[in-house]
């Protein structure tokens, strides 16, 4: 029961946050919004305030906001489809940036209550080449093999651009420094001595490291996608809501600040997916805004709307197949299949 609220309010968050980009910038746009609302199917909620119909639907699975002229024609001289193609993608944009953005907020939150990693030592793992050189804890970095330690990312930097497996390492102990020689060895492809640093919370620090952090899954997230498309990664591997479902109830198990990451990747999964260039999806309408500001009249709003409706019941498809997966993957083996 836990596990279904936690997935039901952090697809409720995400979805409001992807649609509210779009109802905020169609608003600064002066786009007349018919309708905002949160879920799909009947609406067990309906607000009618100026303009705009604000509504909760009775399944938590999307979300949408509804402008006039968003699909077809209209003489309405604030519908979507009469506004300047500059307007527009700003307007397309805005949905996936709220997801960026507040991927970027959750990642600093994380970051901070985490704790930035300092240049002092915390843990010297027992029997490591860190303890056999005689570093303690409480030693604070000062150079590695000559090179100033600034953050703790400068050691395995340094470690690893190394051309010995000697290394020269000078610490701060008890306001003196110690000069040190330690050997390395390797794990997981990279150069260890085998420390680990101490963390402090830091709001300047969570400021960098959060973006940081943020700039290094996105990177990741795409190199997914390419190996997708090329092939590397089997589309067996993707997962839907129900997967997400599972997701979440192993990760509620494992505390707060999991889900806070947990919903930050998803944040930004989203965003990423929303912005590909393919049919029914902002990326792909974002596409006909500048087809049809470089070709005029050639491309109709009805043309538009028909590769749209492809798209998204190739995307529906997707769903459907995904969801296959997932039962296949996580709910049949709990049933001995």
């Amino acid at each position: 029961m836990i596990t279904a609220i936690a997935a039901i309010l952090m697809f409720c968050i995400l979805i409001f946050i992807h649609e509210l980009g779009h109802f905020m910038a169609a608003k600064a746009c002066d786009v007349k919004v018919n309708r905002f609302a949160l879920g799909m199917g009947p609406a067990f909620f309906k607000r009618q305030k100026g303009e705009t119909e604000y509504s909760l639907r009775i399944l938590p699975i999307g979300g949408f906001c509804e402008m006039e002229g968003e699909d077809e024609e209209s003489e309405e001289p604030r519908a979507f489809s009469n506004k300047k193609a500059w307007q527009k993608a700003v307007i397309l944009v805005a949905g996936p940036a709220m997801n960026f953005l507040l991927a970027l907020i959750l990642m600093i939150i994380l970051t901070y209550q985490m704790g930035v990693a300092t240049t002092t030592l915390d843990v010297i793992i027992e029997g490591s080449p860190a303890q056999q050189a005689g570093l303690m804890q409480g030693d604070e970095l000062v150079s590695v093999n000559g090179n100033a330690i600034e953050e703790w990312t400068d050691l395995t930097e340094y470690i690893n651009a190394s051309d010995t497996d000697t290394q020269t390492i000078v610490v701060r102990r008890s306001g003196q420094e110690v000069t040190l020689t330690c050997e390395t060895y390797e794990e997981g492809g990279r150069r260890m001595i085998g420390v680990q640093p101490a963390f402090e919370k830091d709001l300047a620090g969570a400021f960098v490291q959060g973006p940081k952090a943020t700039w290094n899954l996105t990177r990741d997230m795409y190199g997914v996608l390419k190996q997708l498309f090329t092939g590397q990664v089997s589309t067996k591997e993707l997962s839907g809501p129900v997967g997400i479902v599972y997701i979440v109830n192993q990760t509620v198990k494992t505390g707060l600040l999991n889900m806070i990451y947990l919903m930050a990747l998803i944040s930004l999964n989203l965003g990423i997916m929303n912005l590909l260039p393919f049919p029914a999806l902002d990326g792909g309408r974002l596409v006909f805004v500048i087809i049809r500001k470089l070709t005029g009249k050639r491309v109709t709003d009805e043309m538009e709307a028909k590769v749209n409706i492809a798209g998204f019941l190739v995307l529906i498809a997707l769903m459907l197949y995904v969801t296959w997966n997932d039962i296949a993957r996580f709910i049949a083996p709990l049933f001995g299949g």
